[in-house]
């Protein structure tokens, strides 16, 4: 079995792994890039009307033969670990021949995003794959592990041929809702692996604040306690722990948390996989209402939805009267300076800004420092820290160990055994000994 990262030895997001036998070729993730070449934040927009080829050339398509459309097929399929865009937001250049393996969450959050992003996917050939049970696929044996991640319904991959084992970790973490699937898997790994193909997002960061979503639950709680006028939450609407956190946080201190139709859509689709997961319909929550979300979900086959939102609707008029009592789910868009135009009195607004910190540039703290709202960063990290890699690796103890999804590769050599470091584009042969 060869591996070939094509994509992911350099960087953290734009993962794409090959794993390669005499019969059988398949990815695991094909994911948009999160930086460009500059190491600068990558433009999705930039890749909109461009070709296949154009997009090659750019190096933002990996040269895969057999991948993309208007190609013979030779690609026999497409792993996907989980639903964030840097793992699966290229798939709609893939051959609509080639299958694309994810679990259940993933698909509904993707299919849900599509409705409201610019960059969509699309029609695909989607697949759901079961949760620890072997999957075929050509002389390939696939099992998929459930992970803790900030992304829904998360997936590492082990991966048998030849007498081989591949475990791939895909992006993880030990502190969040579902700490108890890594306490699973370090207590019971996959045994014999040959190759671990492991994250390492947070080397290089620091410390985190918060340790762990329990933690920022309490501080959410303790900032809706003692507010003198409305708060922000900035968040993923796909960061469904998060979500969870500001609803339990908002139900003990009697406050209205107000989502958006986007947001009330992405809970309402994956509401059938878990039952703890909030929805618009639950006490303390209300809908408000944005044109381009209304106008996203009038275009799809789930527009009778906008009608039932609508017994949950808010309006800003509402909001600001009660606005003490708010805590509404935003982002830094262009949507923001209208919301806090209709707000009565904006001063000692507060924005628990609960998303990784590189994201807050310096224009919006100055903008918000003008108007005289305080950004409090309130978050925990999706991804492993350092010490629960370090168990992570130590419980599967493969004979060798590829960094991949970091910007810090070598510093696995002095954290980890028996590491091998690959750049992209390099072939890495699983030999008998």
């Amino acid at each position: 079995m060869k591996v070939i990262i094509h994509r992911g030895t350099k960087e953290i997001g734009g993962s794409c792994v090959e794993l390669k036998t005499d019969k059988t070729r398949i990815l695991i993730d094909f994911g948009m890039p999160l930086v460009d070449v500059n190491q600068e934040p990558f433009d999705s927009k930039s890749i909109l009307g461009k070709t296949i080829e154009e997009l090659k050339k750019l190096k933002i398509l990996p040269d895969i033969k057999g991948l993309y459309k208007d190609e013979e097929k030779n690609i026999d399929a497409v792993l996907i670990s989980h639903a964030h865009l840097d793992h699966y937001g290229l798939l709609k250049y893939v051959n609509p021949n080639i299958p694309i393996y994810m679990s259940e969450g993933a698909k509904q959050m993707i299919e849900a995003s599509d409705v409201f992003i610019p960059n969509k996917v699309g029609k695909i050939n989607s697949r759901v794959i079961a949760k620890y049970q072997k999957t075929a696929i050509g002389d390939l044996e696939v099992t998929p592990y459930l992970v803790d991640h900030s992304a829904f319904d998360a997936l590492a991959f082990l991966i048998e041929a030849e007498e081989k084992k591949l475990f791939y970790s895909g992006d993880f973490r030990a502190h969040g809702r579902k700490s108890v699937l890594f306490e699973k898997i370090i207590s019971d790994p996959p045994r014999n692996i040959d190759v671990l193909l492991m994250e390492g997002s947070m080397l290089g960061r620091g410390e985190q604040i918060y340790k762990d979503e329990t933690a920022v639950e309490e501080v959410i709680e303790g900032i809706l306690r003692q507010k003198k006028n409305i708060a922000f939450l900035f968040a993923s609407s796909q960061n469904i722990d998060r979500l969870v956190s500001a609803y339990r946080a908002c139900l003990r201190t009697d406050s209205i948390f107000v989502i958006d139709i986007y947001t009330a859509f992405v809970l309402n689709e994956i509401g059938n996989i878990s039952t703890r997961i909030p929805q618009f319909s639950w006490k303390n929550i209300r809908v408000k209402y944005f044109k381009s979300h209304a106008d996203s979900l009038a275009e799809t086959d789930h527009k009778e939805l906008l009608y039932i939102f609508n017994k949950k609707k808010i309006e800003l008029e509402e909001i600001s009267e009660k606005r003490r009592k708010i805590l509404m789910l935003m982002r830094h868009n262009s949507l923001f300076p209208v919301v806090i135009k209709k707000i009565d009195n904006i001063k000692e607004a507060v924005i628990i800004y609960s998303m990784w910190q590189g994201y807050l540039t310096h224009e919006f703290e100055e903008y918000c420092r003008k108007k005289e709202i305080e950004i409090k960063q309130v978050h925990t990290s999706g991804h492993a820290t350092i010490e629960a890699l370090k168990a992570f690796s130590d419980a599967i103890n493969p004979k060798t160990l590829i960094p991949i999804h970091t910007f810090n590769k070598n510093e696995y050599l002095s954290l980890f055994k028996n590491v091998t470091v690959l750049n992209d584009g390099e072939s890495f042969v699983l030999r008998d000994n």
